[in-house]
């Protein structure tokens, strides 16, 4: 499975999206959101749900506990 990190980067690129636009879309700074990216900061479960939502994927596709983006 894929971590989560690489997710959140996988995600935003594949939708052409900077992490400027995903860090101000889920109310976090652009150096925040990096970190999450990098792996050097953990988001919190509130962060997580937000990222979630805005990529419209469930949250175990979102934290690399499933292979499956399908929100139920």
């Amino acid at each position: 499975m894929i971590a989560f990190n690489e997710r959140f980067r996988q995600i935003r690129q594949e939708r052409k999206i900077t992490q400027k636009q995903t860090a101000e879309a889920i109310g976090t700074s652009e150096q925040n959101y990096q970190r999450y990216e990098r792996g050097t900061q953990q988001p919190t479960l509130p962060v997580l749900m937000s990222l979630a939502n805005y990529f419209n994927v469930s949250l175990d596709y979102l934290v690399g506990r499933s292979d499956d983006p399908k929100r139920y």
